[in-house]
């Protein structure tokens, strides 16, 4: 797993849905990468998937998982989740991360390999995605915890905070 900073470089978009939290030029993420057996690749990915869901869990954010078609995957991805959280001020889904088996294709171009029990050489799967988008994850905890009192923080962040709301 790796702390990264993201930047994007998206000239000519423009409109309301590429302001604010939708399409930073710039956000932080934490990223998890695993290189796997073939044989255990699809396994790991769904340990991945539940792994990202148990934090949404633990940050009690209203989400769900997708599994995306052929037509919504990268070129290099074989399979990917993504998981989305509410925006009740937006009233859509926003995807806070995305979870994906490249299979060999990125073992290949880095020849990524390992022998097998014949000492025959094969390559490797790697899988990664993004934990959590820390703006949206931000900005989603603000707008779901709202309460009369304040924002709600949520259990799993109080022994971080050292406070239970936010007035």
């Amino acid at each position: 797993m790796a702390y990264s900073s993201c930047f994007r470089r998206e000239a000519g978009s423009y409109g309301k849905d590429v302001r604010g939290l939708n399409r930073l030029h710039q956000f932080d993420k934490v990223e998890i990468v695993q290189i796997q057996h073939p044989d255990k690749s699809y396994q790991t990915l769904e340990e991945m998937r539940e792994y990202v869901a148990s934090l949404l869990q633990k940050l009690e954010l209203p989400f769900r998982t997708l599994k995306l078609c052929g037509g919504d995957i990268s070129f290099t991805s074989a399979l990917t989740y993504d998981m989305e959280v509410y925006s009740a001020a937006q009233q859509k889904w926003l995807e806070v991360s995305s979870v994906s088996n490249f299979e060999s294709f990125q073992a290949n171009r880095m020849k990524l390999r390992f022998k097998d029990e014949n000492g025959k050489t094969q390559l490797c799967h790697t899988l990664n995605g993004s934990a959590l988008a820390l703006p949206r994850i931000v900005a989603a905890l603000l707008e779901n915890n709202q309460t009369p009192r304040g924002i709600k923080i949520p259990k799993a962040l109080v022994d971080y905070t050292g406070f239970e709301l936010i007035d």
